[in-house]
């Protein structure tokens, strides 16, 4: 476990260690988007952890699907999440703000606009959604035209500015848990005959062409993106080819010098090997559900080089020292997750307090 605690390299950045935060939606921010007031306390309080990732922050109206989820498209967002970035760099941690679009995962009541969800078919993923009034049936999406295309690609690059702009290190783009990029990978969600569907390359098309167009607006070593091969929520269903896609689209992205790739590992041990020996940069692992007795097992053998971890780090604000010292770790109090105040947020006790 000694090697979890050295530095790393990741993009233009040194670690402190090799344990990153895993984002994770916690429904805290105001309605326009805007980070919470305990936001920065939250993300401050984990900084002992190497890389912070944030909760995935929408790029767009459009990019919504929870409630009080944040934003990163207005001056507004922007003067929130400074006081977070500052505050993780006061405590010497890296920060980057994941990038989410929902894509079909959303409600109208849920957005600021109140539009309908948005994919890459008129594909309903048959499932229900927290609103204002309660659980409600996800509306069928509207199917995005290739202008909407390239503009939902120029809202993540906008985006990406603005949290630079905002003081993060850079930003993860999320490709994964059945949101709107991953929607473009699956065939159970994406039936287009166009450039985005199809085949292998046309599926991964959008995925590719977001790196890029991040990698270009805040350099590639601040660009990061997050894939979870193989996920089967809410009616994903990647097909025979899935494992295919997937060493396509790494061996592409791995053309454009990104900082690291996040893999939310679902269990297909040779698709990891494979995407191991395809990304010749760093690579991030999450394993759901990963003992403590196994923390440190995938960096010890040179699978990954950071482990990430989230719901010991939601409860645990001093998980690294927790580590070093085989301390008992704090159980998280599952009627907190979502929304709410500082309870399960901000007060879960730290060593000798």
């Amino acid at each position: 476990m000694k090697k979890l605690f050295t530095e790393t390299k990741v993009g233009r950045f040194t670690l402190a260690n090799r344990l990153a935060m895993a984002p994770m939606t916690r429904s805290r921010a105001q309605f326009d988007g805007t980070p919470g007031e305990l936001a920065a306390e939250y993300y401050s309080q984990r900084a002992d952890i190497g890389l912070i990732v944030t909760e995935g922050t929408q790029p767009s109206d459009d990019g919504q699907g929870y409630l009080m989820t944040p934003g990163i498209y207005t001056d507004a967002h922007v003067e929130g999440w400074k006081k977070t970035t500052q505050a993780v760099h006061d405590k010497g941690a890296i920060l980057f703000i994941q990038l989410m679009h929902a894509g079909r995962m959303s409600h109208p009541d849920n957005t600021p606009h109140h539009r309908q969800g948005v994919a890459p078919s008129a594909i309903s993923p048959n499932t229900q959604i927290f609103t204002p009034t309660g659980m409600q049936d996800i509306p069928t999406p509207r199917e995005l035209s290739i202008e909407e295309i390239k503009q939902t690609i120029a809202d993540f690059r906008y985006a990406a500015r603005r949290a630079i702009d905002a003081g993060a290190d850079g930003v993860e783009i999320h490709g994964a848990n059945a949101y709107l990029i991953q929607q473009f990978f699956a065939p159970s969600a994406n039936t287009r005959t166009d450039q985005y569907g199809g085949s292998i390359d046309n599926r991964a098309r959008i995925a590719i062409e977001i790196a890029r167009e991040v990698a270009e607006e805040i350099g590639a070593d601040r660009t990061a993106i997050r894939l979870s091969p193989g996920t089967t929520l809410w009616g994903i269903d990647e097909g025979e080819q899935g494992p295919d896609l997937y060493r396509y689209l790494v061996s592409e992205l791995n053309k454009l010098g990104l900082a690291y790739v996040h893999i939310m590992h679902q269990g297909n041990e040779p698709l990891l090997e494979d995407i191991r020996e395809l990304w010749g940069s760093t690579l991030i692992l999450n394993r759901p559900g990963r003992a403590r007795s196994d923390i440190g097992k995938d960096i010890e053998s040179g699978l990954a080089d950071v482990e990430t971890y989230g719901q010991m780090v939601l409860a645990n604000p001093d998980f690294v020292s927790r580590l070093k010292q085989d301390a008992p770790m704090n159980n998280p109090d599952y009627t907190s997750y979502f929304g709410g105040t500082d309870k399960g947020y901000t007060d879960y006790p730290v060593l000798n307090s």
